[in-house]
């Protein structure tokens, strides 16, 4: 299974599109510092995740997010609020 996922810095507010196929694993590493792009806007938080059962599909869904239709799809989520996501990392 692999995930497409949306963060958005508490530090600055703008937001980061990824995939991966561990969800949890890699939203550690971006908290840690180990991503360089997301180091210096941390804490981040989880706003938006997708599903996927092929890395191609991932692929494709995360040039959609971070293309023109897909920020301003976002901006519409965005205004009209993210329904909560939670996540343990324990």
């Amino acid at each position: 299974m692999f995930y497409v996922y949306i963060l958005q810095s508490e530090k600055d507010q703008r937001t980061y599109v990824g995939y991966t196929n561990n969800l949890k694993q890699r939203l550690r590493e971006h908290n840690k510092g180990s991503v360089r792009t997301t180091r210096n806007r941390r804490p981040l938080r989880l706003i938006f995740s997708e599903n996927y059962n092929s890395k191609e599909q991932a692929e494709k869904r995360e040039v959609y997010w971070k293309s023109g239709a897909g920020r301003r799809k976002l901006k519409k989520f965005w205004d009209g609020g993210f329904p909560p996501i939670q996540i343990s990392f324990e």
